[in-house]
């Protein structure tokens, strides 16, 4: 199957996982964890524009936002901590849970989740096969958290895998590069936004 196949835009989704401001803005949580946010800012032109193509095509856009509060914070969960300051991370109704210069509309779906992955015990499984969705294209912060984590249980659940090298962001080029390495040899295809608009969302237009 080619890419041109598999992007075929009335079975696409764009997903976008947590770009919300403790893990983007340089005065989140994370930045003043002294993690290297940059490249999270870097990348919202890029997003922002394949946004607007997928607006134009017809493309489903999921927002994935991160929404931490004491009902979800397991004892497994808590103990992933190594630095205690991170349970301060996206806690409900806060400023660092908003999302980052991206704003959905009342037409993209936002689905809220408590783990890395965003498939798990969430609804957006459900909204896939509802829309008979069969390929994602994954974007967002950071490649090698949430955004692997989502990208490898949806490549489990049958669903084929766009990981977008520009469209995503890690908090170190080491990491970011290793996680695309990764989902391209066993988990999907890595590519461009450009190469998306070139390969795929440009051929077949839906008025």
């Amino acid at each position: 199957m080619t890419s041109r196949d598999i992007l075929d835009p009335a079975h696409t989704a764009l997903v976008i996982v947590d770009v919300q401001n403790d893990f983007c803005h340089e005065e989140g949580s994370m930045a003043k964890q002294g993690l290297d946010t940059s490249m999270a800012r870097e990348m919202i032109p890029q997003l922002k524009q394949l946004i607007q193509q997928a607006r134009d095509f017809h493309v489903p856009i999921i927002f994935i936002q991160t929404i931490h509060e004491t009902s979800t914070d397991s004892e497994t969960w808590i103990r992933r901590l190594k630095d205690k300051s991170h349970a301060n991370v996206c806690r409900k109704n806060t400023w660092g849970s908003e999302f980052f210069e991206l704003t959905p509309t009342p037409e993209d779906i936002i689905v809220i989740k408590h783990r890395y992955s965003a498939f798990i015990n969430t609804r957006l499984d459900s909204i896939l096969r509802t829309l008979k969705i069969r390929t994602l294209l994954m974007a967002g912060v950071s490649t090698n958290v949430c955004v692997e984590s989502t990208a490898r249980d949806g490549f489990m659940l049958d669903y084929d895998i766009v990981f977008l090298s520009d469209c995503t962001a890690a908090f170190s080029e080491k990491a970011h590069l290793m996680t695309l390495e990764n989902i391209d040899l066993f988990f999907g295809q890595v590519m461009a936004s450009n190469q998306v608009i070139e390969n795929g969302l440009s051929l077949d237009r839906i008025e």
